[in-house]
């Protein structure tokens, strides 16, 4: 008998309370690609009309192999619904993502989205962020140092991201630095405004008051549904 993926789960369940008619955001992620499977499922076999909103060239790629169709976020005002899954969740709904690296793509969507739904496993869920996961910090090359310096004057140890030993480079043309915060992130709002003030950061991987409803996906083949009040 093969045992449940939780991310196959969750993604499978959130992609069930997308309604036909729906303008939807597509998230990036190795969770997400469940939720592009079972919506392309549906719009083949129940004639499902959405249209798409992709957050990374690598989703729009994939929803575009699978038959989904798109939109650019040029023609839509507003998403009802947008599904996503986050590196880190704790139980205020705060959220650090962009392990993938879409983090700016993802968050300009969310900030036009109805309804956010994550999608994650149960091991996504924490207590305090920044503790098992280091926090992604976008930034333009040119204030690559600059930006290091500001960064751990508050306290972090940033890392480059590299890709086959030459530095990842984002969707946009940037770089990012991984952070890690040895006690973790006690107060992620006052972070998050706090790296986005230094000049030169395009984004932070801290998702602050953007999550709506969470879908935990367990081993057992279960999910909890959380929603924020």
């Amino acid at each position: 008998m093969t045992t449940p993926n939780p991310k196959e789960v969750s993604g499978r369940h959130a992609a069930d309370l997308v309604k036909s008619g729906m303008t939807v955001g597509l998230g990036t992620g190795s969770t997400v690609f469940f939720a592009l499977q079972r919506l392309a499922e549906r719009v083949r076999d129940e004639a499902l009309e959405i249209r798409g909103v992709p957050t990374s060239l690598d989703t729009e790629q994939k929803a575009t192999e699978m038959g989904i169709p798109l939109i650019s976020l040029d023609e839509a005002t507003s998403l009802d619904l947008t599904i996503d899954g986050a590196d880190e969740v704790d139980p205020d709904f705060q959220m650090i993502k962009g392990g993938g690296g879409a983090l700016l793509r993802e968050k300009v969507v969310a900030s036009i989205t109805v309804k956010q739904v994550i999608i994650v496993g149960r091991n996504k869920v924490v207590e305090r962020l920044g503790l098992a996961f280091l926090l992604p910090v976008e930034f333009v090359p040119f204030a690559a140092s600059t930006v290091r310096r500001a960064l751990q004057a508050l306290g972090c140890e940033p890392m480059l991201r590299e890709q086959d030993g030459q530095p990842f480079v984002t969707d946009n043309g940037n770089r990012i630095f991984d952070c890690r915060f040895p006690e973790g992130i006690a107060v992620p709002r006052e972070l998050d405004r706090s790296i986005c003030c230094i000049p030169g950061v395009v984004e932070s991987g801290l998702f602050i008051d953007l999550a709506h409803v969470l879908v935990i996906g367990e081993e057992d083949g279960t999910v909890e549904i959380l929603q924020k009040h």
